[in-house]
């Protein structure tokens, strides 16, 4: 997920109050488990038990979000959450049949996805991270519909809210002006790379690897996405980050491959760096000179900023039209923060056959690793 970048829509999980409604005599083996009802979204449900099991992964989440946190941080992040936690769950419904209802297709960024993760935990097959995904508590079929919702709701954000955001190149130069003492900087470079491991080859092999290496070197001099090669044949650890490394000053870097970079330009491709680890090709994103970056070597990064600025406004203001679009009731003494205007409480939840077909909200949190 990369995902929109500005934006973070928490989402909702699942765990346990129940209602116990007898069957009829004959048919009386085991209580019927029927749900209270917090919210209706359209034809979908958010139980009590959706609402209480995301309100108790609240905490780990702000921790793993918050990380080097200050305390008093992390509180006030948790309180923000808890407050908005079923204006975020009602949120994420909204979002998967808005998709539902645009025929939006994801099966195969589904496939690509689980490809990642398998890649992640290092494990060889699908089948393989099947079995580390059900060995750690997890239904498999459940773990595919997170991560599908998750990408679905990726889809409509970008479609109708990200893909209508324009940053307008006075909004830039403006915030450069204003901004400029956080461009001063010393002589930096952005760098992606592309990996081909020789760790335990034999000579043989390692001249195997350097043919490879020469080989994917030549596509991407002639123009083949950079990024999309990383992610298919790099070996390094960036590898499905598109073989993003980050900023790198003078004297941080491997020497031979610091003699390479810092003598490139923006978008060159240095030629095959053999070094401890294997052959590397690496690719100089960005060059930034000692002192006061010029605007030009730094509007990306600035369009990105006022692009994140925007993004949560406007997404909210997208979610509040869905609301009224949609039929949404919330339970008497539970809130949505993000209500809108002539919104119903549902007055009595009574025992109906059809509770155990409810959906369930699904919270969106960072896929664990699968130790394989």
């Amino acid at each position: 997920m990369k995902q929109l970048t500005g934006w973070k829509l928490i989402l909702a999980g699942v765990c346990a109050t129940f209602v116990f409604v007898p069957l009829p005599a004959r048919a009386q083996s085991k209580p019927l488990t029927v749900e209270q009802i917090v919210a209706r979204v359209n034809n979908s449900i958010i139980t009590m038990s959706d609402y209480q099991k995301a309100m108790d992964q609240l905490p780990e989440e702000v921790q793993q979000d918050c990380q080097g946190c200050l305390q008093e941080k992390i509180q006030t992040e948790l309180k923000d959450r808890q407050k908005n936690l079923l204006r975020d769950m009602i949120d994420q419904q909204l979002l998967i049949e808005k998709a539902k209802d645009m025929d939006i297709n994801v099966e195969t960024d589904l496939v690509k996805r689980l490809d990642e993760v398998r890649k992640e935990n290092n494990l060889a097959t699908l089948d393989d991270l099947e079995k580390a995904v059900e060995g750690s508590g997890l239904n498999w079929d459940d773990y595919k519909t997170r991560l599908r919702n998750d990408l679905l709701q990726q889809k409509v954000i970008q479609q109708e809210v990200g893909s209508r955001m324009d940053i307008p190149t006075d909004d830039v130069k403006k915030y450069y002006e204003a901004h400029k003492q956080e461009f001063v900087r010393p002589e930096e470079v952005d760098l992606s790379d592309i990996l081909l491991s020789t760790d335990g080859k034999s000579p043989e092999e390692i001249a195997a690897v350097r043919t490879r290496a020469d080989d994917i070197h030549n596509r991407v001099t002639k123009g083949e996405d950079f990024a999309e090669i990383a992610k298919r044949y790099s070996q390094g650890p960036t590898a499905q980050q598109g073989g993003e490394l980050g900023v790198y000053e003078r004297g941080q870097l491997d020497p031979q491959i610091e003699a390479a970079v810092f003598k490139m330009d923006k978008g060159q491709i240095t030629d095959v760096v053999q070094t401890k680890a294997g052959f590397d090709i690496l690719k100089v994103n960005a060059h930034y000179d000692a002192g006061l970056q010029p605007l030009d070597k730094v509007e990306g990064e600035i369009s990105n900023r006022l692009y994140q600025q925007k993004m949560e406004p406007a997404l909210r203001q997208y979610l509040a039209q869905l609301r009224e679009e949609s039929y949404v009731t919330v339970a008497a003494g539970y809130t949505d923060t993000a209500a809108v205007p002539g919104g119903t409480a549902i007055q009595e939840v009574a025992p109906t056959p059809d509770a155990g077909d409810k959906k369930k909200g699904k919270k969106k949190v960072p896929l664990p690793k699968i130790n394989g």
